[in-house]
């Protein structure tokens, strides 16, 4: 960069939008093993994408275009609050931290690349075994 470069960085007006990280949150569906699931039973699942696994050494990633990683602004600890069945597959909540390409929306963003920072609320066994595949701890507590 030149010095008239830096100049005009300084005089630019910062209009309040900044690239980064955001931690929101989101659940993962656990697939029980089957006789016809392959090694991903130790992996958490999209809940609705059931086919999509996360992978605990690398990001989510997906087209905002198209679908991309959801995850919401405020805290979820339910299956009611998130919108899924009673009779489903057990769910796992916790925090995700998301970057890339954001779209907001109303209820939460959807994003092109997500990471998963905490598991926090779910069966005490399940979220034992999953903290320890991901190599992630109970985030701490979050106000409403």
């Amino acid at each position: 960069m030149s010095p008239n470069d830096n100049e005009l960085a300084w005089r630019l007006k910062h209009e309040g939008i900044r690239a980064g990280e955001i931690i929101a949150y989101r659940a993962w569906r656990v697939i029980s093993p089957g006789w016809f699931r392959n090694g991903d039973d130790y992996r958490l699942h999209s809940v609705y994408r059931r086919d999509y696994v996360w992978h605990p050494d690398e990001p989510a990633s997906g087209d905002v275009r198209t679908h991309g990683i959801y995850s919401y602004r405020d805290v979820i600890r339910s299956k009611e609050e998130y919108g899924y069945g009673p009779g489903d597959e057990p769910l796992l909540f916790g925090k995700v931290k998301i970057w890339g390409e954001v779209v907001e929306h109303e209820a939460g963003y959807r994003s092109e690349f997500g990471k998963i920072v905490s598991l926090d609320y779910g069966d005490p066994e399940l979220l034992d075994k999953f903290r320890k595949i991901y190599r992630v701890n109970h985030g701490d507590p979050v106000a409403r």
